[in-house]
C-alpha cells in the first residue's frame, strides 16, 4: 500500500468514525459529574439529617411535655386552676415559669375539654375559648402525647406570632378530683435546625472525606478506561481505514482486470468483424451485413457500457485527468442515450484536488445516476464554480419528474441511501448538500464546500 493511499484510506476511515475521544476531556467529565454526585448527596443527606432531626424533637417534645405535665400534675394543679381561682392560678405560674419554661420553651397553655385556655404563661389568653382541633379532641380519650409544626395563623396562638417557628405538643393531664385538662407546651424549632445543623457537621467531614477519597482512587481507574476506549477507536479507525484500502484496491483490481481483458477482447472483435460486414455488403450478401452489422453494433455498445461500468466501479484518478474529464465521462453515457447534456466548469473549480474533488465527484455521480435511472430527463445540466466567496460549488440539475419529499423518505425505506449517506460526509467536511425537487419540475442537486 502507497503512503499516498493510505493517507487517502486514514482520512475516509476518519471522517466516518469520528474524531477520537481525548482522554483529559473524557476524565474531567468522570470527575465534574462525581462532584455532581457528592453535591447531590450532600445536599441530600443534610435535607435527610434535617428531617431525621425535626422526627427526633417531636420524638423528644412528647416525652419532654409529658415530663413537664407530669411535675404540673404533681406539683401545681389544683381544683381551683378549674374554677379560675387566683391563687390556685397563681401557685401554677409559679411552677410553670419555675421548672416548666426553661431553654427552648417559650409557652404553656392548659386547656379545658370545651376549649377554654384555664391557664398560661400570658394572662390575656386566661378565659378565652377556642375551638380544639381533632387531635387534641382525641387526646382526651386515648391519652398519649401528640407533636405538631404551630399554626401561627390561628388565633389562639396570636400571641406567639412574634416567636417565629414553633413546635407545639400536648397531653392531658387530671386534676386531684380527676378532671382532665390539655397541658400544651411550645418550643423554639430554631433549637430543632441547630441541632440538626450539628449533627450535619459532625457526619460531613467523614462523609465528606470518604467521598473524595472514592473519588482520587476512582480517577486513575477512569484514566486507564479512557485511555483503552482511545485505544479501541484508534484501533476501529485503523480497520476501517484497512477496509476502505482494501474496498479500493480490489475495485482497482478488477477494473483492470476488465479494462485489459474482456473490454480490450470485445473491442477486438468488434473491429475484427466491422470489415466482414463491410466485405459481405459489397458482394451482395445484405443477411450476412446485416447480421454481422448488428453483431458489431452490439459488441461497440457492449464495450461503452462496460466502460461506464469501470468508471463505477472504480472513478478515474482525479489528480491526473482532472475534475472537469471525470465529470465529462460521467455524462457521456447518457449523451449516447439520446438525453441532452451541459457541463460547465470554470477554470479555478477544476484546480481543485484531494479529498475535495473526490467528494465532488461522488456527489456528482450519484446526482446522474438517480437521474438516468429514475428521472427520464431531456436535459442533465453539470456546473462546478468558484463563487467570490471562495467555496467551491456544484450544481446537477435535470428537467426529469421529479420527486416529493415522501418518495425520497420511501427509497431511503427501501435501502436508496445514496445521497443520504453522502449528506453526512459532506457535512463532517464542513460543506452543505441541498437536494430540492417537485414532481414534474425537475431535481436540483447543490453541494457547497470550503475551497
Amino acid at each position: 500500500m502507497s503512503q499516498a493511499s493510505n493517507r487517502g484510506a486514514q482520512r475516509a476511515g476518519a471522517r466516518l468514525a469520528g474524531p477520537p475521544p481525548r482522554i483529559g476531556t473524557a476524565v474531567a467529565r468522570f470527575m465534574l459529574g462525581s462532584l455532581a454526585a457528592i453535591v447531590v448527596i450532600v445536599v441530600g443527606g443534610f435535607f435527610a439529617l434535617r428531617q431525621v432531626a425535626i422526627d427526633e424533637a417531636e420524638r423528644d417534645t412528647r416525652e419532654r411535655v409529658q415530663a413537664a405535665g407530669r411535675v404540673v400534675e404533681a406539683a401545681g394543679l389544683t381544683d381551683g386552676v378549674v374554677r379560675g381561682d387566683p391563687a390556685a392560678l397563681r401557685r401554677l405560674d409559679d411552677i410553670v415559669l419555675g421548672q416548666v419554661l426553661t431553654g427552648s420553651i417559650v409557652r404553656v397553655k392548659l386547656w379545658s375539654e370545651d376549649g377554654t385556655i384555664l391557664y398560661s404563661d400570658e394572662p390575656a389568653l386566661i378565659g378565652r375559648r377556642f375551638v380544639l382541633g381533632e387531635e387534641e379532641q382525641e387526646l382526651f380519650d386515648t391519652g398519649g402525647a401528640e407533636a405538631e409544626l404551630s399554626d401561627l395563623s390561628q388565633p389562639e396562638n396570636r400571641y406567639e406570632r412574634p416567636q417565629g417557628k414553633l413546635l407545639e405538643a400536648h397531653t392531658t393531664i387530671r386534676t386531684p378530683d380527676g378532671t382532665q385538662v390539655l397541658f400544651e407546651i411550645y418550643q423554639q424549632f430554631s433549637s430543632i435546625s441547630a441541632n440538626g445543623e450539628r449533627l450535619l457537621r459532625a457526619l460531613a467531614p467523614p462523609l465528606l472525606g470518604g467521598l473524595l477519597v472514592l473519588l482520587l482512587f476512582q480517577a486513575p481507574l477512569a484514566w486507564s478506561l479512557a485511555r483503552r476506549l482511545q485505544r479501541g477507536h484508534e484501533e476501529r479507525e485503523a480497520l476501517l481505514a484497512s477496509a476502505v484500502e482494501a474496498s479500493a484496491q480490489e475495485r482497482r483490481r478488477i477494473a483492470a482486470d476488465l479494462h485489459d481483458g474482456v473490454v480490450q477482447d470485445l473491442a477486438g472483435v468488434a473491429f475484427g468483424l466491422a470489415p466482414l460486414a463491410e466485405e459481405a455488403h459489397r458482394r451482395g450478401d445484405e443477411q450476412e451485413a446485416t447480421v454481422l452489422g448488428d453483431a458489431t453494433a452490439r459488441l461497440r455498445q457492449g464495450v461503452r457500457d462496460l466502460r461506464t461500468l469501470l468508471v463505477e466501479i472504480h472513478p478515474p484518478n482525479l489528480d491526473a485527468a482532472g475534475l472537469e474529464v471525470a465529470l465529462s465521462d460521467l455524462l457521456s453515457p447518457l449523451a449516447a442515450a439520446g438525453v441532452s447534456t451541459e457541463l460547465e466548469v470554470a477554470e479555478e473549480a477544476a484546480a481543485v484536488r484531494g479529498d475535495g474533488a473526490v467528494l465532488l465527484y461522488r456527489v456528482a455521480r450519484e446526482a446522474v445516476r438517480n437521474a438516468a435511472a429514475h428521472a427520464d430527463p431531456g436535459t442533465v445540466r453539470i456546473a462546478l464554480t468558484r463563487p467570490a466567496d471562495g467555496r467551491v460549488r456544484l450544481l446537477v440539475s435535470d428537467d426529469g419528474r421529479g420527486f416529493d419529499g415522501a418518495q425520497r423518505e420511501r427509497g431511503a425505506a427501501d435501502g436508496h441511501l445514496g445521497l443520504t449517506l453522502l449528506d453526512e460526509l459532506v457535512a463532517q467536511a464542513g460543506g452543505r448538500l441541498i437536494v430540492s425537487s417537485r414532481p414534474g419540475a425537475g431535481t436540483r442537486v447543490e453541494l457547497e464546500l470550503p475551497a
